[in-house]
Formats: C-alpha cells, structure tokens, sequence
C-alpha cells in the first residue's frame, strides 16, 4: 500500500496551472457535448431526414481513424521556441471557435441535401481543427509533471472542471427553442454557436499562453535535432510509431479496460430512461421522465465527490487499487437497478446514481494519469516521447467505442421486443429483456476491465523505478531516487 510519497516542489503544478488545464477540458468537453446535442436541430429545425443526420454524426468519425494520430505524431516531433503542443493548442483553439460558430449558420430556405453538403464540408473542416486543438492538449497534461501522484491530482482536477460541461449541455435545447428566437430552432442554434464559439477560443487558448512544457520532454526532442526529412520517410516513421504505441501492451491493456467501462455504460445508457419510464411508472412519459431527469442530475453533482475520492484513494493505495474500488462500486450500483428500480417506492431509484457515478468519474481521473505513466515506460523502451501518439489512440478508441456502442444500444433495444406504440403495455418479456441489459451488461463489462487492469504492470514502485532510469539517462537525478522505496500498490 502507498503512503503517500512525498511529491518534490518542482514537480508539483500550481493549482492555477491545474485550473488552467482544467479549462481546456471544459472546453474539450463543451465542443463534444455542442455537437451531439445541436445535431438534433438538423432534424427538428431544417427536417433531415434522420438517416441523413446520421451519416452526418458517422462519417467525421471515420476520418478521425487518421487525422487523430496524424496530429499525435505531428506535435510529438515539432521543434518550435513555443515547445511541441502550445502552438497547436493555440491555433486549434481558435480555429475551433470560429468554424464551431460559422457551422450553424445556416441560411433558410435551402433544400435537405445542400443542408447535408453544407454541414458535412464545413464540420470536417471543423473537426480537423478541433484535432488540433484536443490531441496536443491532451498529450501536454500527460508531460505537465513526472510525478506519479501528482498525475493523478492534475487529471482528477480537470476532470471535475470538464464534467462541468455536462452539467450545462442539456440546457442546449431549451436555449435554442426560447421564445427570444420564436421558436425558430436554426436561428437559436445559429446565436448558441456564437456564445460556444466564444468560449471556445477565450477558455480554450489559456492552456497554451499560462503552462509551461517541461524541460526533460523537450530535451529529447530538441537537442541536436536531425536533418530534414522527405514527406516518404516522415510517413514510415509516422508507421512505425504508431505501431510501437499500438504494441505496448500496458496500453492495450489499458484501452480494453477504458472501452469496457465507458461503452458497457454508453450501451445501455438509454435503457435506464425505459426501465423507468415503462416499468417503474407503468408507461407514464412525463412522470418517468421527471425521475429520469432527477437520476442524472444526482449522478452529474455526484461526479465531483467521486473525483475527490477516487483521487484520494490513488494516493492511499495507488492507481491500480483505486480502479478496482471504483469500478467495484459502480457494479454495485448497477446491481441495485434490480432492486430499487420498484414501482411501489420510485424514490428508490435515486440511490444507484451515486454509486454508478464511481466508474466514469472513477475511469477518467485515473486512465490518462496511467497512460502518461506508460508514457515514460516507452520512453525508457524506445528513447522516445509519443505523449501524442498515446494520447490520439486512447481517444480515438473511446470514439470509436461510442459510436459502435450506440448503433449496438439500438440493436438491443429491437431485440427485446419494444415497441413504442404500445405505450406502457410492452410485454413481460419485453420489460424483463430491458431490465436485465440495464442492470447485467455495465456489471459485466466492468468485471473484465478490471481483469485487464490487475495485469496491467505499472504499479506505484515500478513507475518510481522507471522514472529514476529515465532521470539518470538524462544526466539528472530525480526527488524519488532519493527518497525511501515504497511497497507497490498492488
């Protein structure tokens, strides 16, 4: 068990620094949420079809299969006097905040397929720009300190500044079908993309003009830089990176743990609406979604107090431990659907969102502090930093992850049987179908992940270990070469 090591002064980050990152997440997480809650304009407002909508959400996502690590390896080996990811935070950010804005406004009276051209070209262009910004951002927290714990902290932080935007996304609509606009839902989104757009370029350049990168990734990168490659050789390193970072297998591990806790909750995370709706009120559309609404508030506000915990408990038993706390009690709290999900005490559904909250408040506090530990353990392995690279393929697997975990909630949803016109007289089978993926698939799949993290290597004594390695190769000596050995979290 870990006692806490102390973390030297230089390695700490200010809590302004902290804060500073922070925002970049409420920024990343604000463009994310803008985009899947507005897209509902281009059916209710213009009347796409929803095939149509579809292929506009879909397609994006397939070219980010390339242009994510593409930008990872881009801002890897950049050499610039402003370092490898600031200038490309600063710019996106911008970029971002202007197409973001300019996406919705779209002119009347047009028809559906100069709609369906119109997104689609300029939202490409939009999220080559939001690459820009996200992937250096995210790479730049995983090299803000090399301390262990302090990993944690800056990522639990930014992660409660982030949820923030989903506190305020589903607000999202009621703006836009305010009656300042008349109703007309183009014209709001069209005014909300402006504010979004805003915010977007104000919050989203301060990562990049108030942090600092450190020193020691720069050394590698920066020193007796080599000579000018050919685009060809540029593309074969590019290969080779990418296929180091898809082999280490501390980060397989640590995606297949991140797509099972994330998508066994995405999967299924319509069914608690109809578990509620149509079984504990009987079909009552209103009632149940005031509960609905009741829930997920309760879980948002408790995300906070889990991101405090869980980093607390990585710092008292390191992050491997911490995990299995976690996703433990999120499996709790799923398993207690069955039971409090009762028609004769409604309120009882009120008490599994706090404890669900614990996986994903738990899986992003904890998941990009370990990927920068990976980090390292490449670095020492390969001599080589690929914070992008890593930081690109994570998330490019939770996307892609989502995007199939919603076209599979779908299918679920046909499979037991549920049909929407009859109201609150769906079929027994039907309704114990719908509460047995609700309760049993987030269980399950959180019970694999937390297999893939018990094999997982890195505890608290060998990131300490690979650190002082990294730190003499680079001719320095670090705070935790000199401090006591600790007992591995394990």
């Amino acid at each position: 068990m870990s006692n806490d090591r102390h973390t030297a002064p230089e390695d700490r980050i200010p809590l302004f620094a902290k804060i500073a990152y922070g925002l970049g997440a409420f920024v990343n997480n604000l463009l994310a949420a803008a985009v899947g809650g507005m897209t509902i304009v281009l059916n209710l407002g213009l009347g796409l079809s929803p095939t149509l909508v579809g292929w506009l959400g879909a397609i994006p996502r397939v070219t980010d299969a390339l242009t994510d690590p593409l930008m990872g390896y881009i801002s890897d080996n950049t050499r610039s006097r402003w370092g490898r990811r600031r200038p490309y935070i600063f710019l996106g950010a911008i970029l971002s905040g202007v197409l973001f804005a300019a996406l919705w406004q779209l002119p009347e009276g047009k028809s559906d397929m100069f709609y369906f051209w119109y997104f689609l070209g300029l939202s490409m262009v939009f999220y080559l720009a939001y690459t820009c910004y996200a992937t250096p951002w995210v790479a730049l927290g995983y090299e803000l300190t090399p301390d262990y714990h302090e990993r944690t902290r800056l990522m639990g932080i930014q992660n409660a500044i982030g949820q923030i935007a989903y506190i305020v996304a589903p607000w999202f609509l009621a703006i836009m079908q305010h009656k300042t606009f008349d109703g007309d839902l183009a014209k709001g989104a069209a005014r909300l993309a402006l504010l979004i757009g805003a915010v977007t370029i104000i919050f989203g350049t301060l990562p990049a003009l108030l942090l600092e990168e450190r020193v020691e990734g720069q050394a590698l990168v920066t020193a007796d830089p080599p000579p000018p490659r050919g685009f060809l050789d540029n593309m074969k390193d590019f290969a080779s990176g990418f296929l180091i970072t898809l082999k280490s297998r501390p980060f397989q591990l640590l995606c297949v743990a991140t797509f099972l806790v994330f998508n066994g909750f995405i999967l299924i995370s319509s069914f608690q609406s109809y578990v509620i709706i149509y079984y504990v009120f009987g079909g009552n559309l209103e009632l149940g979604s005031e509960y609905v609404g009741y829930s997920g508030s309760l879980g948002a506000v408790s995300t906070f107090i889990v991101i405090a915990v869980v980093t607390f408990m990585s710092a008292r038993l390191g992050k491997r431990r911490a995990f299995f706390w976690a996703i433990g009690i999120s499996m709790v709290g799923y398993g207690l659907k069955w039971f409090c999900y009762d028609p004769d005490v409604p309120n009882l559904l009120l008490i599994p969102a706090p404890l669900m909250a614990f996986g994903l408040g738990g899986l992003f506090t904890l998941m990009p502090s370990m990927v920068a530990d990976v980090c390292d353990m490449d670095e020492l392995e390969t001599g080589a930093r690929r914070e992008g690279m890593f930081g690109s393929i994570f998330w490019w697997v939770v996307k892609v992850g989502m995007a199939a975990a919603l076209a599979g909630g779908g299918m679920l949803l046909d499979a037991t049987g549920f049909n929407v016109d009859l109201g609150g007289e769906q079929s027994e089978s039907t309704i114990l179908l719908l509460r047995i993926f609700d309760a049993l698939i987030p269980v399950l799949a959180s019970a694999i992940a937390i297999l893939a993290v018990y094999a997982y290597p890195i505890t608290e004594e060998r990131a300490l270990e690979i650190r002082d390695e990294l730190e003499e190769r680079r001719g320095a000596v670090s705070p935790s070469a000199e401090a006591p050995s600790e007992q591995p979290a394990t």
